[in-house]
């Protein structure tokens, strides 16, 4: 039986049938160019609407171009517009097509209908080719004396556009002062406001080398022009009123009534129901009134309605940028919002950043008379099913209660939380115990009791750890088994990844050993032999300092570490008041949205070492010449974005660093607490300064600790790692980028440079050159001052296992950020210190 034959369907508009048809379109629409039979326009629409369609889908219908513009000469405003869009979009292409529309066009602009006027004039402007610039000045000139006010409005605009293709021919034709004429004079508000957005775009950039255009820029912001642009203020819509606000918030009244003839004036644009119109608004009131205190606080109670209105009343984006006004207004005055509280409530169905920045409002507006209510909340908040708004509202039950309102409650909660047998609870619990801790030392009865029953083993989280070791160190004497808790976690010294933990830990043994010597004896020991073992330099040093302490002085030793305990007062700011009120001068912007002043995510320089331009230097593909380069096309469109990537797509980390300055040595001995029960005899430093200066009692803490350190002895640094690097590497462009994709980060670390390796950056394959002499191959390198970018790759010598570096060196703050890659992870702490010690030397005699 045959099989049954399928139904034939019409091929998509969007997807041609075949490669002849475009020339099917070609020739039906040279049909239909000459054309007045009746039906003829609904014809044309349709084949109009095949083309749009297929240039849509990114099919090159430019073939077309010609029948297109003879199809436009027609009354018809649909077919019209949809011929402007087609050749506004291939004119920009190929210029020497776009010298075909301009009699259609320029005819177009003298056309009955001013619709058509206007669209023939937006699309005239909008060819943006410089050699047609000539053929703009006669049709703006005349679209600016249009009688229709839509027209004017177009050519407003294109005279803007005009001036970005050619200012000099913008300026000659003297269209700024047409502009001007026009702001003050004419009818429709929406002519004078693209006027205002104009001239301030125009006399901005003018300025820097016309001093008439800065003169002309200062009397935007003069008395007659912003009374008339405030006076018309309700003609305009929002973008507009935006507009004639952001003016009237730099304008300078001359004295007190000015101000609060411009306040009573805009006292009704509060009560927009647009949010961007509100806060321009606000922005006025509160730069205004600046200089008179009195009335600046009544602003505040002025403007707190209106947006606590926008908060509840908006969509959550809205919500989020009134929020993050409202929480800056709150850092300047907290009282004022003290009594709305409620309003920053977290509602169910808001979506988590919502809520994140409505914790940060309830954490600003707590005092003496609401902190129970908000902490109640706030410890609500702690069971919700997500996570980060959970851990958040417990930091902020932490906050309050180091800002010294209703501690004894505080500190019963987090008290509490500590017993909830949740881990990401327990783990935010005990950060900021330490912190109340730390500022309230007379709770420590109260705190230990509670801590002191949560075992390390059930804490992995290292901000957390490192909070339990600190307790365990600072409050040994009360806490029973803190010698034993310590005990265990240096036992298990290889397996804590986090630096910072085993920093806590070295500082909590030692406290501990000078409070409990008989029980902390051996754990002192095993941690000082672990922490001078350990690869992390930080480590390695806090390690070989409190050795060389106690062999110096006992008594000098516990003075040091275990000082008596003082309450903290104050903890540090994030913001100083600087940038604070950098950002309130830049209120209704994303300066408070991102809660920076806008240089800092504007300027390149502020962009921190991760921001990179678009241009790749030279890429090294032979070892045995760091001069041969190749052009960055020979590069694959996916490899330059990874060679020029600023920020890793891998979220991966060396979990054995914290991207200390530089690396330690590499240590061939065993680096856990199984070295301890090995003969530590073989370890030796050397301390010339000290040499001969041991006390008797310096001399029986070797014997106490089990260490057997020859004291004043001869020493040796540990030995450098038994790695040595191929000088003849060879690695090609394709393989290095398949390498990067595929292998997860070994190390992330940073490095100093010395000021001469700094200054040799500038200098043509500098760095490549002594990079390559210590068997380190660069294979591409970009970026600009005051970052620089470089790709490196090396090979064992023995075998073909190949490391890969990243490393972004930042000038001005002479540190270079290092990502290692490496086919054996094992090696790469060991090349981790030949690559830094190959860059320590850089620039150096």
């Amino acid at each position: 039986m045959a099989p049954p034959q399928q139904s034939q369907r019409s091929p998509s508009p969007s997807q041609p049938s075949g490669k002849g048809e475009v020339s099917d379109l070609k020739s039906q629409l040279r049909q239909l160019a000459g054309s007045r039979a009746p039906g003829v326009d609904d014809s044309k629409r349709e084949l109009f609407k095949k083309v749009i369609s297929y240039m849509t889908v990114g099919i090159d219908v430019s073939p077309l171009f010609g029948e297109m513009v003879m199809c436009s000469a027609a009354s018809d405003i649909v077919l019209k517009k949809m011929c402007y869009l087609y050749v506004g979009n291939y004119a920009r292409v190929n210029p020497d097509l776009a010298l075909l529309t301009i009699n259609f066009l320029q005819r177009d602009c003298k056309d009955e209908d001013p619709m058509i006027r206007g669209l023939a004039l937006r699309s005239l402007c909008s060819l943006r080719v410089a050699n047609l610039v000539e053929y703009l000045v006669g049709p703006l000139g005349s679209g600016l004396k249009d009688s229709n006010s839509y027209v004017r409005t177009v050519a407003v605009v294109g005279v803007l556009k005009l001036y970005h293709i050619s200012a000099s021919t913008c300026v000659d034709a003297d269209f700024p002062s047409t502009l001007k004429h026009l702001m003050l004079n004419d009818q429709d508000a929406q002519v004078v406001a693209n006027c205002l957005s104009a001239l301030q775009e125009i006399w901005t950039l003018e300025a820097s080398t016309s001093e008439e255009a800065a003169r002309e820029r200062e009397a935007l912001l003069s008395k007659p022009v912003v009374y008339y642009l405030l006076n018309r203020i309700k003609e305009f819509n929002e973008w507009a009123q935006c507009l004639v606000l952001e003016l009237a918030a730099k304008y300078v009244p001359s004295d007190s009534n000015e101000i609060f003839d411009i306040m009573n004036l805009l006292e009704d644009r509060l009560q927009h129901a647009n949010g961007a119109v509100v806060l321009a608004t606000t922005k006025v009131f509160l730069q205004l009134t600046l200089s008179m205190a009195d009335v600046h606080q009544q602003v505040y109670e002025r403007i707190k309605a209106p947006l606590l209105t926008l908060v509840s009343s908006g969509s959550p984006e809205q919500s989020y940028a009134v929020l993050s006004h409202l929480h800056l207004l709150v850092m300047r005055a907290p009282y004022i919002f003290s009594g709305d509280y409620k309003h920053f409530y977290c509602q169910y169905n808001e979506p988590s950043y919502v809520k994140k920045l409505k914790l940060e409002m309830l954490t600003a507006v707590a005092n003496e008379s609401n902190t129970y209510e908000i902490v109640t909340e706030l410890c609500e908040y702690a069971a919700n099913v997500d996570i980060p708004i959970a851990r958040e509202s417990i930091r902020a039950v932490g906050k309050i209660a180091l800002q010294q309102y209703d501690v004894n409650a505080i500190v019963d909660r987090l008290l509490q939380f500590l017993e909830m047998e949740k881990d990401y609870v327990t783990a935010e619990a005990l950060v900021l115990v330490k912190d109340l801790l730390r500022k309230y030392p007379q709770w420590s009865q109260d705190c230990i009791a509670v801590v002191g029953n949560i075992s390390s083993k059930n804490v992995q989280e290292p901000k957390a750890k490192a909070a339990l070791i600190w307790m365990l160190g600072e409050y040994s004497e009360n806490m029973q088994d803190a010698p034993y808790a310590l005990e265990s976690l240096v036992e298990n010294w290889d397996e804590e990844h986090s630096p910072e933990v085993r920093l806590h830990l070295l500082t909590a043994v030692m406290k501990c050993f000078f409070k409990r010597p008989p029980e902390t004896q051996k754990a002192l020991g095993a941690a000082l032999a672990a922490g001078l073992a350990d690869f992390h330099q930080d480590v390695h040093d806090r390690a070989l300092f409190y050795y060389r302490l106690l062999q110096y002085n006992v008594s000098v030793a516990e003075r040091v570490v275990n000082p008596p305990k003082q309450a903290v007062s104050v903890f540090a700011d994030t913001h100083s008041s600087e940038v604070k009120d950098r950002i309130f001068d830049e209120f209704n912007s994303l300066s408070v949205v991102y809660q920076k002043p806008s240089y800092m995510f504007t300027d390149k320089e502020h962009r921190g070492p991760f921001e990179f331009s678009d241009e790749l230097g030279n890429l090294s593909i032979s070892a045995e010449s760091a001069d041969t380069v190749v052009p960055v096309q020979s590069v694959e469109a996916n490899d330059k974005d990874l060679l020029l990537s600023t920020a890793e797509k891998e979220d991966g980390r060396d979990l054995g660093s914290n991207g200390s300055a530089y690396s330690a040595p590499s240590y061939s001995g065993s680096s856990g607490p199984a070295a301890t029960s090995q003969s530590h005899g073989e370890l030796a430093f050397t301390d010339t300064s000290l040499s001969g200066q041991a006390s008797a009692s310096s001399l029986a803490i070797d014997d106490l600790l089990g260490l057997n350190f020859p004291v004043g002895g001869t020493a040796a640094t540990p030995p450098p790692p038994p790695l040595r690097l191929n000088p003849k590497a060879v690695l090609d462009p394709g393989s290095f980028q398949q390498k990067w994709r595929q292998l997860p980060i070994s190390l992330c670390q940073e490095y100093s440079m010395s000021p001469q390796g700094v200054a040799l950056l500038t200098t043509s394959n500098a760095l490549l050159k002594h990079m390559k002499d210590n068997s380190i191959h660069c294979i591409a390198s970009g970026g600009q001052s005051p970052n620089f970018k470089y790709f490196f790759f090396a090979q064992k010598a023995e075998e073909t296992s190949t490391f890969l570096v990243e490393c972004i060196i930042n000038t001005s703050s002479a540190k270079s950020q290092i990502k290692i890659k490496a086919d054996d992870q094992s090696s790469s702490e060991a090349f981790s210190t030949l690559f830094q010690s190959a860059l320590s030397k850089f620039g150096l005699p």
